[in-house]
């Protein structure tokens, strides 16, 4: 059951380079099989292709295992980043160093099915700009990784406006034009579809197959659930109020003033009517300064945040530093 987001009109599929971008963090035993199942799927396309890999600062021998695909075809290109920066980083180096007109992000981990490329492109070529997999039938704990996954996707979709029921899913095929100056930080690579469907992208999602794993263990924890919501409220900050900040934050003042108006309302009332002094009561200010300080905190981090997309948006400031290409220019 495909979830469609309809603003607008897109070009065929047909024709145009396919990108597919791996990020690989410690994957070793999986490339050569991921290795293997993409070019058999790729090579039957019937189009021109490449396979850009992404090295995340692996602390084992994936990069060996790259270099070693890389010298087998030329279409298999690598990227070592200098450390490890996060998958939203190594997305971000793969959109930037990937030749692609449609630009198909997977895991490098075997749980996402090369199989189902085919199938993204051709839901492309139906008119849409962004075709996000579904895993219906998923493959993790039934808990920490299904229900809380489940819950964060339907918020995100409230409060997104754009409804999908998996985004955390890689797998996922995107047209160039419509993802080419989307700069990410933190865990909000799952926010591209969002950032793209508000710039008018027509979005979609496609149940995908999905395995279970057969090498190492999952790189994310359940702190990862809390990065994603702070990184949802700062999208739709972002999205809403990026260009007049003096909402949010005249909303405050005023809502400072509205307090410092009750307090005095109660000052008064306890003093003229019970005989009290409101100094002597401790819990109303212990409320008043517990709500001020998380307010605060908060309009903090969020202006942290503007801040660093600032300095990143400056010509020459990326949030990865690259140690090695293999079968790309680094001109490129």
């Amino acid at each position: 059951m495909d979830s469609e987001q309809d603003t607008g009109e897109a070009v065929a599929v047909t024709g145009q380079l396919i990108s597919v971008i791996l990020p690989v963090f410690n994957e070793e035993e999986s490339i050569r099989i991921l290795f293997d199942e993409l070019f058999e799927v790729l090579d039957d396309l019937g189009c021109s292709f490449e396979v850009l890999a992404v090295d995340d600062g692996s602390a084992d021998s994936s990069f060996a295992e790259l270099n070693r695909c890389a010298e087998l075809r030329p279409e298999f290109r690598v990227v070592r980043l200098l450390r490890n920066y996060g998958q939203t980083a190594a997305l971000m180096a793969g959109i930037r160093y990937a030749k692609g007109d449609i630009l198909i992000p997977m895991d490098a981990d075997l749980q996402n099915d090369p199989k189902d490329i085919p199938r993204l492109i051709e839901k492309l070529d139906e008119g849409f700009d962004v075709v996000s997999g579904w895993r219906v039938d998923r493959k993790d704990s039934r808990f920490r990784r299904i229900l809380l996954s489940r819950v964060a996707n339907r918020i995100i979709s409230r409060v997104s406006g754009v409804k999908l029921h998996d985004y955390g899913c890689t797998l996922k095929a995107y047209r160039r034009a419509v993802i080419k100056d989307v700069r990410l930080l933190g865990e909000m690579h799952r926010f591209i579809p969002i950032y793209a469907f508000w710039q008018g992208a027509r979005v979609t999602e496609l149940p995908v197959n999905h395995r279970p794993r057969s090498y190492g263990a999952s790189k994310y924890g359940m702190g990862r659930v809390f990065k994603v919501m702070l990184d949802l409220f700062l999208v739709r900050f972002m999205h809403k109020y990026f260009g007049n900040p003096i909402y949010i934050f005249g909303g405050f003042g005023f809502v400072s003033i509205l307090f410092a108006f009750l307090s005095m309302l109660v000052m008064l009332y306890l003093r003229i009517f019970e005989g009290i002094f409101f100094v002597l009561t401790p819990l109303p200010l212990l409320a008043v300064m517990l709500l001020l300080v998380g307010i605060i905190s908060i309009l903090m981090g969020v202006l942290a945040e503007i801040l660093v997309r600032i300095y990143y948006a400056t010509p020459g400031h990326d949030q990865y530093l690259v140690a090695d290409m293999v079968n790309l220019n680094s001109d490129s």
